[in-house]
């Protein structure tokens, strides 16, 4: 990264974010949270800073990165990328260096991959989105945008996503699956069949139908 790091938050899952970055060379300049947290070894002597100090630094002077967390029926991630990509500034994509990526999968502004996380050729994850730790994106998948596809969930070949998807832990696609926006698939779930806009599933079952 060729510009000063400020990440958005202070909690558990900035604190994996940063530690990424420091294990790539790059120490953020600043946290931003209302209040600092627990104490997290990976985010000692980083200034924390309030919303305003950004404003004080021009959009082409620094990166933005997205610590927040992604939650079911939490806007709060998806709602400061808007707002901070209204005023000009960029997030910076972070991708773990123990994370297989493929050269011909696309990765848009501020996707992260976590620690290993697989994404295979042809595929496309959205703005915003997360790929967590162990998860697995086939080939061919689209992922929209401010999607979580928490850890160890696998999305097979073909699987395609509409935005603010929320994809729980260790669940599994079928291939060629299609998921509307808004939709929250439960943590365990097996699914093989199409999933409407807005479902929501989150007691895991061997089949959602």
């Amino acid at each position: 990264m060729n510009k000063p790091v400020i990440v958005l938050g202070a909690g558990g899952h900035a604190s994996v974010l940063v530690d990424m970055l420091r294990s790539q060379g790059v120490v953020p300049l600043a946290l931003v949270a209302p209040a600092a947290g627990a104490p997290r070894a990976a985010l000692a002597d980083i200034p924390l800073w309030h919303d305003e100090e950004i404003l004080t630094l021009h959009p082409d002077e620094v990166a933005l990165v997205n610590g927040i967390g992604s939650l079911p029926g939490n806007p709060l991630r998806a709602t400061l990328f808007a707002r901070y990509r209204a005023l000009g500034y960029r997030f910076a994509s972070v991708v773990s260096a123990q994370a297989m990526v493929s050269d011909y999968a696309v990765l848009e502004e501020g996707v992260q991959v976590m620690a290993g996380a697989i994404i295979q050729a042809g595929t496309h994850i959205g703005p915003n989105s997360i790929v967590n730790t162990g998860a697995i994106v086939d080939h061919d998948c689209w992922v929209g945008g401010n999607n979580h596809i928490a850890p160890g969930a696998v999305l097979s070949g073909g699987v395609s996503t509409e935005d603010a998807v929320h994809i729980g832990t260790g669940a599994m696609l079928i291939q060629n699956i299609k998921i509307g926006s808004h939709t929250v698939v439960g943590a365990g779930a097996t699914v093989i069949k199409d999933l409407a806009n807005n479902k929501t599933l989150y007691v895991a079952k061997p089949f959602l139908r």
